[in-house]
């Protein structure tokens, strides 16, 4: 079996395809047929079968007689802890809160909040919510009570689960004086809260309302899985929106079954039994899809791991779990692996563990620049495949589908399409653009099962930001452009994309030059105002750990580099040494927020910031090259 030949049957019959992929999942009721296109633009997929989420992921593996595998790991290195929990014993926990819930109301199309660590109990709340048909809405642990309210007042859940603190390394994250702030910042008011109360620190609970996690399941009914529809929603996930009104991405439950399952096998390449890593966190996307969904669904093992890539307690932290737990697939951001090679660039503490459980290697979330691929590759001797795919659509757009076939990697680009997706480049008007021609990347409509068919409470929202620009297509958002051989490279947002004196140039391709120069481990280039040509080029390069050479030194290397390799159209005469770079929790880099500080424009803090006082930090650097105006 080849990629192409997967990717050919997909194109001339998806109905067949889909409805074949369909037959991995365990029905109540089978779909009559896959796509649903009444509302077109707006899709649906299998919306006439009978599922339920929670027993494809855990009651159907104890029925197979796999109860004893392990379902989850949590390695906590910030709690110095390892817990393993068989599916046998997942499925009697889920069962038991599902019905904790159930007897105080919660019921299908309910809504529950989730505002937790990286514990298992995270997982179980929303396997709990998935058994008996409640939508739940996962919301980073720790984020600001301003930011939960927000989420709170649109997702109007009738309960909170959240835990009493989190645990970063040197401190405590205290969730429930936020929660509590939260709750009383927003107009809907949940009907009670559910606390998982952790030994660091054991958060006040308010009486009538708040109930401590144990006491709460006390002497319930375990519940059984009720059947939901194929269009029933999974869940909300918000997505940071550009009007500072987050956006509720929806899943609906039939077509995310089918698509994480397909995706497990042919793009990771696993098995079930085999353990699968993905180092993000339930808040996030890659939480939703690859910790806890995709591997449990697969009948995988996943871990949940509570720590950092480096500082918990160094830069081999990584190697020490794939090595004690037999990691089969690592998938997790390249920003994680800039700062070990940052913190170890001789990659000395990797020879340190034994990781020959380890296949491969995913990256994604931001641009894998070809020098951290390459010094991955390097140090673990393992393939390094970077794929591309967004919170909206669920699972990678493009990847290179291991399972199916490894197929030649090109640094710099996540590969090609994956069934479902026909991608294309388009110009300002909306035409296909020729081979590598830079272009705005659209996904011709429908998209495929497991992405998102509109945004919570807010259709014309959804039609607005993502279909209205290119009618029939799904705008990605990203630009950049597919070579000969179909490989797609994602060069920036289309925000990043910056007009040089009539010349549109990518970010993306200096910062990939960048991150090759020997010293720099990472870096970002934004454009900046200039009243002569529109726009200049301008970077931030954090250094290699131990590098004590003139800072004006690197600056000058890094700028010949540019031009001898994009050349003088470029204009790029200015970059400034910092210590880090400001970025999401998730890892992302606030490109547009430096570029408001740098061009002087009043700006709101990002609620996903790592650390704000990274900003002051940028702004004074900025200063000393006569940026960040005031």
């Amino acid at each position: 079996m080849s990629y192409r030949s997967v990717y050919s049957a997909w194109a001339a019959d998806p109905e067949t395809w889909w409805m074949d992929q369909a037959k991995a999942i365990d029905w109540v009721k089978p779909p009559s047929r896959a796509l649903f296109a009444e509302n077109a633009p707006i899709y649906e997929w299998f919306a006439d079968g009978m599922v339920n989420t929670c027993w494809n992921a855990v009651d159907r593996h104890v029925e197979a007689g796999r109860g004893s595998q392990y379902a989850i790991i949590h390695d906590s290195p910030v709690t110095g802890t390892v817990h393993k929990i068989t599916y046998a014993e997942l499925q009697d926990r889920v069962a038991r809160l599902a019905g904790a819930l159930a007897a105080k109301g919660i019921a299908k199309g309910d809504r529950v909040i989730i505002y937790m660590p990286m514990i298992p109990e995270a997982l179980e709340a929303m396997l709990a919510c998935a058994r008996i048909g409640a939508i739940h809405s996962v919301v980073f642990g720790g984020f600001a009570a301003a930011e939960l309210a927000t989420r709170i007042d649109d997702a109007k859940p009738k309960a909170i689960l959240a835990a009493s603190c989190g645990i970063e390394p040197g401190r405590i994250v205290h969730y429930k004086p936020l929660l509590d702030g939260a709750i009383d910042l927003a107009s809907h008011k949940p009907e009670f809260c559910v606390i998982y109360q952790r030994e660091q620190e054991v958060a006040k609970l308010i009486e009538g309302r708040d109930f401590a996690w144990h006491t709460f399941q006390y002497g319930v009914e375990p519940a059984p899985c009720v059947p939901v529809e194929g269009n029933h929603p999974a869940y909300i996930l918000y997505t940071s929106g550009t009007t500072g009104q987050p956006k509720g991405v929806v899943r609906h439950t039939a077509g995310h079954l089918v698509a994480l399952h397909w995706t497990m096998k042919n793009i990771y390449g696993v098995h079930p039994g085999e353990v699968f890593w993905a180092a993000s966190d339930v808040g996030w996307v890659v939480g939703h899809s690859y910790i806890c969904y995709g591997p449990l669904i697969h009948g995988n093992t996943t871990i949940v791991f509570e720590g950092k890539p480096v500082g918990t307690p160094d830069a081999g932290t990584f190697w020490r779990v794939i090595a004690d737990h037999k990691v089969s697939a690592l998938f997790t951001a390249p920003t994680a692996f800039r700062a070990i090679k940052r913190d170890d660039p001789e990659g000395k503490l990797v020879g340190k563990y034994d990781l020959s459980s380890l296949r491969t290697l995913f990256l994604a979330g931001e641009r894998a620049d070809p020098d951290t691929i390459q010094w991955a590759q390097a140090k673990l001797g393992v393939p390094v495949i970077d794929h591309w795919w967004q919170t909206e659509t669920g699972w990678a757009i493009a990847a290179n589908p291991v399972g199916v076939e490894l197929l030649p990697v090109k640094l710099g680009s996540p590969s090609v399409a994956m069934p479902g997706y026909d991608v294309q480049v388009l110009d300002e008007g909306g035409h296909p653009v020729a081979p590598g021609t830079l272009g705005a990347i659209a996904v011709k409509l429908p998209l495929p099962p497991g992405t998102l068919p509109t945004l919570w409470n807010a259709e014309d929202r959804f039609r607005k930001s993502y279909l209205s620009h290119f009618p029939g297509y799904y705008e990605t958002g990203d630009a950049g452009y597919i070579d000969e051989d179909g490989y797609l490279y994602i060069m920036a947002r289309t925000d990043d994309v910056i007009n040089v004196a009539g010349h549109r140039l990518s970010t993306g391709a200096m910062e990939e030059i960048l991150a090759g120069h020997p010293d720099v481990a990472e870096c970002a280039v934004i454009g900046v105002t200039d009243a002569l040509k529109g726009q200049l080029p301008l970077g931030f390069l954090c250094l290699n750990k131990g590098c004590n050479r003139d800072h004006a030194e690197i600056v000058g290397e890094t700028v010949k580099l540019v031009r001898d390799k994009i050349g003088p159209v470029a204009d790029f005469k200015k970059a400034v040494v910092v210590d880090r770079l400001p970025k999401t929790r998730s890892g992302k880099i606030l490109r547009a927020t430096m570029v408001k500080i740098a061009d002087g424009e009043t700006f709101k803090v990002p609620a996903t910031i790592d650390d704000p006082a990274i900003l002051d930090e940028i702004r004074s650097a900025l200063q000393t090259i006569g940026y960040a105006r005031s």
